[in-house]
């Protein structure tokens, strides 16, 4: 896989802790699967040693933080109802792999210019975090993260987007947004952790790669000295 030029990144007016957090995703250590464990529902299928994909499509999607009011936010997705297994689920925004994206980078990028109105040219991207196999849709999912320094200016798709989501990440740090009940998902009963912040429940793959972030992001925070605020 292939890494953004760290050189070409200029921190300008920007937070203190974002050149520790392109540092941190240029790691060959990330958490991965032990982050993952911890938001993920359980049994999860395709989590078995045995398990192989069968051609798994290739996706991404873009973690982009941005500051607002002494804060760092990210946006998320509210998806409308439609005939799919993500079905008015909370997810990034994000998709398939197209032949016209360079790489998976571009792909999130696209997609969250055609779903959010993110211009890519101003994004900052940071690095990537683990990728992640979601059985119900047989794709592999790669996280870009990114960082623009200042609010965008949003326009959603109505047709991709049901309501945008503008969610501060000490709100998902706090444990007391933290939640965890016993589902029935489809053909088996499992126990679901999910994040309840901004009136929504997020589960699943995205809770997952959030709680990669957080831990990438808490590492972060531990060894810079002094350890900055969010």
């Amino acid at each position: 896989m292939s890494k953004p030029n760290r050189e070409r990144i200029a921190f300008q007016d920007t937070h203190p802790l974002i050149p520790a957090l392109a540092e941190a995703l240029g790691d060959s250590s990330l958490p991965g699967r032990a982050a993952h464990t911890e938001m993920a529902p359980l049994p999860r299928p395709g989590w078995e040693p045995e398990f192989a994909p069968a051609s798994p499509r290739q996706g991404g999607v873009l973690a982009l933080l941005y500051p607002q009011e002494d804060h760092l936010y990210l946006p998320l997705i509210l998806r409308p109802k439609y005939e799919g297994v993500h079905s008015g689920q909370v997810g990034f925004p994000g998709g398939g792999q197209d032949a016209i994206d360079v790489d998976i980078s571009a792909t999130a990028l696209r997609e969250a210019y055609e779903e959010i109105g993110i211009e890519p040219e101003k994004v900052q991207i940071l690095g990537r975090l683990s990728r992640l196999y979601i059985l119900p849709s047989n794709y592999e999912v790669t996280p870009t993260v990114g960082w623009i320094g200042h609010r965008p200016d949003f326009r959603t798709d109505p047709y991709e987007v049901a309501k945008l989501l503008e969610v501060r990440l000490t709100d998902l740090q706090d444990p007391r947004n933290r939640h965890q009940e016993e589902w029935q998902l489809r053909d088996r009963k499992a126990k679901v952790p999910f994040f309840y912040v901004c009136e929504q429940t997020i589960w699943g793959a995205t809770a997952m790669i959030l709680s990669e972030l957080l831990a990438v992001i808490k590492r972060c925070q531990v060894e810079c000295k002094p350890p900055h605020n969010l």
